[in-house]
């Protein structure tokens, strides 16, 4: 029998009367439990071909009990950020969109997968909302699947335009959700034009909402991190974003 303290929770929880906890998670392959043998953990990286995702391949490769699989459409990655594990017995690299279904067996999932500077999400937005929308369902399905951890890469622009600095964890933010400071169109008083902020900022609100659905609906076992201006090798100068901006500037 499988148990783990998340389900050892909930059934405190569901015998305390508490209908709304959430319901255990499924569970993984039984080798992971054998006393006789201990397979090695196998850790999916969606976008792990970009800049902060080949920095955590890095990291997860190290430790040699760890296969890691790749999948990345390149869009904003580059294999050249994962040349030195290509041919490696422990890794894997597939070309792949997340927007598409993915079955593969994992224990681990790292969901780092959606352009993040601006320049690439405006480029097509249509494309960035499906990658944190679809995506993000394909990647939570697949985890239900297998009884996987999944973990989602989010962003400060979930705080929106905030008006503490810097913000602390008990922020909430200040979402404008009609922005309609963006509409550049001559229009009469009378008649307003609404725009919503991002595609990206939206998107991973969203992929936020389903992280945490699928965590009570499921019981998937769930991480999200929110990220904000990370900074360092294998960035791109032309980035877009505020440290990339200055030192571009600098250097010219």
């Amino acid at each position: 029998m499988y148990e783990s303290e998340v389900i050892q929770e909930w059934l405190k929880k569901a015998s305390n009367g508490n209908h709304n906890a959430a319901k255990p998670p499924p569970t993984p392959s039984p080798l992971r439990f054998s006393k006789f043998f201990q397979s090695n953990m196998r850790i999916l990286v969606t976008g792990g071909a970009g800049f902060i995702g080949s920095h955590l391949v890095d990291k997860l490769m190290e430790n040699e009990k760890n296969e890691v699989i790749v999948a990345d459409n390149y869009f904003t990655g580059s294999k050249d950020n994962l040349k030195k594990w290509i041919g490696h017995p422990r890794f894997e690299l597939i070309r792949h969109d997340v927007t598409e279904p993915l079955l593969i067996e994992v224990d681990q999932i790292y969901h780092l997968a959606c352009p993040a500077s601006p320049i690439f999400y405006k480029y097509n937005p249509v494309k960035t909302i499906k990658t944190n929308v679809i995506g993000t369902l394909n990647m939570l399905g697949l985890a239900k699947r297998v009884g996987a951890r999944i973990l989602l890469t989010s962003t400060s622009e979930v705080y929106g335009d905030p008006l503490v600095h810097p913000q602390v964890e008990s922020y909430w933010g200040n979402v404008n959700p009609i922005d309609s400071a963006q509409c550049s169109i001559p229009i009469p008083v009378f008649f307003m034009v609404f725009w919503v902020r991002s595609c990206y900022d939206e998107g991973k609100r969203v992929a936020e909402t389903l992280m945490f659905d699928y965590h009570r609906q499921h019981g998937i076992e769930i991480r999200i991190a929110r990220i904000f201006n990370t900074y360092g090798p294998r960035m791109n100068i032309d980035d877009g974003r505020v440290v990339s901006n200055f030192i571009a500037q600098a250097v010219r």
